[in-house]
């Protein structure tokens, strides 16, 4: 899913060939993106656009050759003259009278000599890895125009017909030569295999048979301020070009170490970053102001979205570390569902909250039937978590907070050990597992990328060691899962001991406080002599099949269990009415106070999320509960937690019809296990490790 949609599209016609353009964000300014070789397209700046378009109105379009602009066959429609004046006839078509022109490699070269070129329209000029004709290029593109298929000199024409994909894998692997840049450089083949080798002839040919009108008087030329960013350990483009280009504009640069050709992809935090505060100093935009401290203590708390659990045991951390700090004041930077549950107990919810890409809704985006690859979820939803990240980020820039606590803020742990210098506040970093597990059945690929991102955490905690001013595992050194991390890598009950302090687990209310059981029953209804069965799946919408699934089980479940009442609990993100309803089975929405009713039925049935599994084992309330295929934390990290407590009857979705989970919740009806003790201080113990932190 995307972190932002245009809200407009459009199409312009530039002498027959229609150049497909989008719309972003209401800004003063505006930010035109241009497209760089049309080996790719416009979607290559998705780690830009969702966060300028909070701050400019950003227009990006598609190159003649790729994405939704049309594919010319004639050679001399990609001359660089042609691809100068798109960036005007697209100025003129979205009615742009004054913009900042971004270019990457070759289209930094466009973007340069479009701005020389209307001097009156453009406003500022940045390029990232620019490609440019006024220095020698690297060896590997001298021979383009030869008919050589080997596989030593895959830059040539003839291979590009022979092997295209192969091609496009080679290139693109030179464009994101970093390590762990797995996303980026699948991005960019997938972007790639929307074009063909004899569109990328023809815009290779047409620069040899036509030239390239751009000398070094295109840039002595440049009336307004410019920003080159390039990486020292690029492969594509010489960093010297970016060097002679700043020498010429007078412009501002930066060379970074250990950075390939495409900086803006991989390390978008630090780019986007560089490219505000240029356009801030320049054009009198998005200039942070730090607020004065008022006195107060203030901790600013990210909870995860995926689930509301994380919300609840949050809460809890919050109410304990209010007891050690008298006057704390917690402001939550949260998405729906989570916002709902902490607006109900009158937390406060930052406003920067509305700017947050929904985390949610992509996984539901990318779930199936009860089916859910969260290792690749999480790690497609890469464009949303660099725009919330800059959210967050902007926060800490404009308001002084004493502590960050970050519930599995993927981003915010990413980032700042990315770029320890970005870091504005002690954080905490707070997490129920460590480390992505893959399934043997996804064959080899899946290990490989698990492996790497692993490895990446690795090297992250290892080399910036002091990112984290604290790390919590929420729970046990037994709970660590009896896995390793990978090939090559340390295992995991060796590692994570060395780098986090454990809290035993957090519940959010622990069920020894809600009073005894039959109070419970009384209060809620439950003491009428039947058996009540709660059907939970959590706060997205990922559990809809299981509720469909469980729904049908109901008919035979009612004969053998005549006393049987079942509540279903959509969750705030599925509608009740949605689902084919038999008679007797009562529907609701978001109940706040499910652990309670959760504590007080006779027998649950819950997807596989930690936080409803062990409110349920520490409530000893029997359930089945059902993993989602795919999901590598609720098959292993939540399944093997379960066992070693003793809680729960694992089902596996495709092998459980409706007629077996009705035998199987008789069964757990008639033989439910005793479960170990759950820890009720928990949060208690994370808020003594939080405190001396403030």
């Amino acid at each position: 899913m995307r972190a932002k949609l245009p809200h407009t599209t459009g199409t312009v016609d530039r002498d027959g060939v229609n150049l497909h353009y989008e719309i972003y964000g209401e800004g003063e300014h505006t930010i035109i993106f241009v497209p760089t070789w049309a080996i790719i397209h416009s979607r290559g700046y998705k780690a830009q656009v969702p966060y300028f378009a909070e701050h400019f109105r950003v227009v990006t379009y598609d190159p003649r050759g790729n994405g939704k602009s049309d594919r010319p066959d004639d050679p001399e429609s990609y001359s660089v003259e042609n691809l100068i004046e798109d960036v005007r006839a697209i100025m003129d078509a979205t009615g742009t009278e004054k913009a900042v022109l971004c270019g990457f490699s070759f289209s930094g070269a466009i973007a340069f000599a479009a701005a020389s070129r209307m001097p009156e329209r453009v406003v500022a000029a940045v390029s990232f890895g620019a490609w440019t004709p006024i220095v020698e290029p690297l060896d590997f593109r001298k021979n383009v125009q030869s008919e050589d298929t080997a596989d030593e000199g895959k830059f040539t024409y003839g291979y590009w017909r022979k092997d295209y994909a192969g091609f496009c894998d080679w290139f693109l692997n030179r464009v994101h030569s970093e390590p762990h840049s797995t996303k980026q450089h699948e991005d960019a083949v997938g972007w790639a295999a929307q074009g063909d080798a004899e569109m990328l002839i023809n815009t290779q040919q047409t620069r040899i048979e036509h030239g390239v009108p751009i000398t070094e008087a295109t840039y002595t030329g440049l009336q307004c301020p410019s920003l080159l960013i390039h990486g020292l350990a690029d492969k594509v483009t010489p960093y010297q070009g970016s060097q002679r280009i700043a020498e010429l504009t007078g412009g501002e640069l930066h060379l970074l170490p250990d950075v390939g050709h495409a900086p803006h992809a991989r390390f978008p935090a630090l780019i986007n970053t560089l490219m505000r505060d240029f356009l801030a100093r320049h054009l009198g935009t998005h200039k942070p102001v730090r607020r004065k401290a008022n006195g107060a203590t203030r901790v600013l708390y990210l909870s995860s979205p995926i689930g509301l659990g994380h919300a609840r045991r949050d809460l809890a951390v919050t109410r304990e570390l209010s007891k050690l700090h008298p006057g704390l004041t917690v402001d939550w930077l949260a998405q729906d569902p989570v916002t709902r549950f902490l607006q109900a107990n009158e937390e406060s919810i930052h406003p920067a909250s509305r700017l947050l890409a929904n985390e949610s809704a992509h996984i539901e985006a990318e779930s199936g039937e009860h089916d859910l690859n969260a290792f690749q979820a999480i790690r497609s939803m890469d464009e949303i978590l660099i725009k919330n990240f800059m959210v967050f980020q902007e926060i800490l820039e404009e308001e002084p907070y004493d502590l960050v606590i970050a519930d599995e803020a993927w981003d915010v742990d990413h980032y700042w050990h990315e770029h320890p210098d970005l870091k504005k506040a002690p954080v905490a970093w707070l997490t129920d597992f460590v480390g992505w597990v893959p399934f043997a059945e996804n064959g080899p690929r899946e290990a490989y990328l698990t492996t790497d991102y692993n490895a990446e955490m690795i090297e992250h905690v290892e080399t910036n060691p002091g990112v984290r001013d604290r790390a919590i595992f929420v729970g046990t050194r037994d709970d660590i899962v009896n896995e390793s991390f990978g090939a090559g890598l340390p295992h995991m009950r060796e590692w994570v001991p060395k780098h986090f302090e454990f809290s035993d687990y957090i519940i959010g209310r622990h069920p020894s406080q809600f009073g005894s059981r039959d109070d419970l029953r009384n209060r809620f209804g439950y003491d009428d002599g039947r058996k009540v069965c709660i059907v939970s799946v959590g706060g997205s919408g990922v559990g809809a099949a299981l509720i469909a699934r469980i729904l049908a089980a109901f008919p035979t479940a009612k004969k053998l269990i005549p006393e049987l009442r079942m509540i279903v609990v959509a969750g705030p993100r599925l509608d009740p009415l949605a689902f084919d309803v038999p008679d007797g089975v009562e529907m609701r929405a978001f109940v706040p106070d499910l652990d309670r009713h959760l504590a007080a039925c006779d027998l649950a049935l819950v997807q596989g999320g930690l936080t409803t599994c062990m409110e349920l084992t520490a409530a000893g309330t029997p359930f089945l509960y059902f993993p989602l295929r795919n999901h590598f934390e609720q098959n292993f990290h939540v399944a093997s937690r379960l066992e070693r407590y003793n809680a729960g009857r694992k089902m596996i979705f495709s092998q459980s019809d409706p007629d077996q989970i009705a035998e199987a919740m008789v069964a757990e009806l008639k033989s439910p296990r005793v479960a170990l003790p759950v820890a009720a201080d928990g949060a208690a113990r994370a808020a003594r490790m939080l405190a001396d932190l403030i």
